[in-house]
């Protein structure tokens, strides 16, 4: 963004400011956050970014709701602030601005919920088959608990530069700030990877579903490009490249509310089969796995947590920055459950049967396909959307900042080419969180959070985030290669 205005302008007079309303008189009278590490007080100005899980899903919790001015709906969604006016994305001071529309904490919780759940929880129950029922839901409770302290970390950060830094309005200018042009091509680079590796999913899921439906081809089809599945990834192929060729997203923000819809449908459905199939069966399972096992199902449910990218903009529009982080953190738990839930239930359902997409483990009557069909096109429409910061980071960088249909062709070329030699959607899904997904929203935030805050930390929340980044890499290094092995060493499941 080539103007970007803090939320809170800087202090320029000398007059006395209140204490916050906790006691204690912080810069710019503002409350601490909700720490794992220590009750610390940061310095609070708010920005706003652009990039998000299904857009990295920023677009689509903005039109879920309405398109707030404060968010800036009619820009187009990026991982960086090149480009993009920022004056209509900044809600005013202490959200009493005219024309701002800041979120209540209702609508604040249900942001993040829809900012989060995606595609990735059709995964946990074949996840769930792999690590036990008990283990996979310790997991997801583990990984809500650090992504809201992660994601609290980037908030302390922006707050603390905000002075120094006036023009932060996304992670990656975060990085920028931080680290320098490093910084920001390290964050652009990780967003990029996540962005198209939730596109190559995408694929995938809409390929084996259509092929479960209605199989086609040669099942002994030596050459994967010449699959089921790659079969019907190459039939939506140009229809891709012609919706990743409108140069606005507003075009595609009506089928957002369709997307929701679809989603909680599809889980509602799945879980009233899961119940009743349980009743009448229950298969055999097991609670705890081995430790390959829980490597594949860390990274499965860090994919399924996902959501970096939106905690700045909808810290940014909360009408009570105050009550944030408690918001934040209720939502966190909220989907943590539902999560653990929904992936129970589709394991104790089918037991060891469990397939790597549950929707395909749904019988034939037509409520099953509409709900499968559903999801396609939902994912199919998603697409586009999500894949729009790659293409602002890919143009800016290749093309100066200007639009270029080939080379978005190319992209989209190449991530459906991918999708057709990945074998297995869970095990993709396993792949992408244990690499770029730990990386982004784990060892970044820390690495940040000790840079810029380091010195006033104090021992114990320093030693907890040099924690996050050793821990963090070493399960990215050894969870990248047991999902590898996972996809290309042994049969599919």
């Amino acid at each position: 963004m080539d103007q970007v205005h803090a939320i809170f302008p800087k202090r320029k007079s000398t007059a006395p400011r209140p204490p916050s309303q906790n006691g204690n008189a912080t810069d710019r009278g503002c409350p601490q956050i909700p720490n794992f590490l220590g009750t610390q007080h940061v310095t609070v100005v708010s920005s706003i970014a652009s990039s998000n899980k299904r857009s990295h899903q920023l677009i689509r919790s903005c039109v879920r709701f309405g398109p707030s001015p404060a968010m800036g709906f009619d820009k187009e969604a990026s991982s960086s602030s090149s480009g993009l006016d920022a004056a209509a994305l900044l809600p005013k001071h202490g959200g009493a601005g005219v024309g701002a529309r800041l979120s209540s904490q209702p609508k604040t919780f249900a942001n993040v919920f829809i900012a989060v759940v995606g595609s990735g929880v059709l995964g946990l129950p074949y996840t769930f088959s792999r690590t036990g029922w008990a283990a996979g839901s310790i997991l997801l409770l583990a990984v809500a608990g650090l992504t809201f302290h992660c994601m609290m970390l980037l908030v302390a950060c922006r707050r603390r530069l905000a002075d120094e830094h006036p023009k932060i309005a996304s992670f990656g200018d975060l990085g920028a700030a931080v680290y320098g042009a490093a910084g920001r091509h390290t964050v652009d680079a990780m967003l990029v990877l996540s962005q198209a590796s939730f596109c190559v999913g995408y694929l995938i899921f809409i390929a084996n579903t259509l092929a479960h439906l209605h199989p086609i081809g040669d099942p002994s089809a030596s050459s994967p490009l010449l699959t089921a599945k790659a079969l019907f990834i190459w039939v939506m192929l140009p229809f891709q490249l012609g919706l990743n060729s409108i140069k606005t997203l507003t075009l595609l923000a009506p089928l957002s509310i369709f997307a929701d819809v679809v989603d909680l449908g599809a889980m509602g459905v799945v879980l009233g089969q899961d119940v009743s199939t349980w009743l009448s069966e229950k298969p055999p399972v097991f609670a705890f796995g081995g430790p390959a096992e829980l490597l594949y199902g860390l990274g499965v449910a860090v994919y399924a947590f996902e959501g970096i990218g939106m905690v700045l903009p909808l810290e940014a529009e909360a009408a009570d920055k105050r009550k944030f982080g408690g918001t934040l953190g209720l939502s966190m738990v909220f989907i943590a459950v539902m999560y653990g839930l929904f992936g129970a239930m589709g394991y104790l359902a089918f037991g060891a049967s469990t397939r790597d997409i549950i929707t395909t483990n749904l019988g034939a009557g037509w409520l099953s396909v509409a709900v499968q069909l559903g999801l396609c096109i939902n994912l199919f429409f998603t697409m586009p959307v999500m894949m729009n910061p790659v293409y602002e980071v890919a143009e800016r960088l290749l093309y100066g900042k200007r639009y270029a249909w080939w080379l978005r062709w190319i992209l989209v070329v190449f991530v459906g080419l991918m999708a057709m030699l990945v074998p297995n959607f869970a095990d993709f899904l396993s792949l992408v969180g244990s690499s770029v997904c730990v990386l982004l929203g784990f060892v970044l935030p820390a690495a940040f959070h000790m840079k810029v805050l380091g010195a006033d930390i104090g021992w114990p929340a320093l030693v907890a985030d040099v924690a996050v980044v050793v821990v963090g890499l070493a399960l990215s290094a050894s969870g990248t290669w047991t999902s590898l092995a996972q996809m290309f060493g042994a049969p599919n499941a």
